[in-house]
């Protein structure tokens, strides 16, 4: 992979999104109806927060899942937002940066997603696995591996 290749090749558009007026029940929801672990949440196209599955289990953590305590976690599930959870502060990255960008921002930082902005929009998301699945479709060149 060249590592001056655009984020805007290797990132996912087709993306869950949560408002931060959403209960957590609704993300909860979508963690378990997706393959997904993170859920940008955005006003108005504009990311404000991101939300990971380790968020949310840290949130549920110390419930047990008897029936009596099953109704105090849907209890509060509906009376928690998104943004009551969310980490804000979040780096970004434009479409056009290169992934060279992402990768130090991955390696500094230790995220494990990184909302793709242009014009303060947001326009995907880039994480880890979209470059490891890039670099595993890539072909294989024989000439590079033979011997001198």
């Amino acid at each position: 992979m060249n590592l001056l290749t655009p984020v805007a090749n290797l990132m996912t558009t087709n993306l869950i999104t949560v408002n931060p007026e959403d209960n957590l029940a609704t993300v909860k929801e979508l963690f378990d109806n997706n393959p997904i672990h993170h859920l940008p949440v955005v006003r108005f196209k504009k990311i404000v927060g991101m939300i990971s599955k380790s968020d949310l289990l840290y949130f549920l953590h110390g419930f047990s899942q008897s029936k009596t305590d099953r109704a105090i976690e849907e209890a509060r599930l509906r009376s928690w937002k998104a943004q009551d959870i969310m980490t804000t502060g979040i780096a970004k990255v434009e479409s056009s940066e290169p992934v060279r960008t992402a990768l130090e921002v991955f390696k500094v930082n230790r995220f494990h997603a990184l909302p793709v902005v242009d014009k303060d929009e947001l326009v995907g998301i880039l994480t880890p696995y979209d470059i490891i699945k890039a670099l595993s479709e890539e072909p294989i060149r024989l000439e590079d591996y033979k011997a001198e």
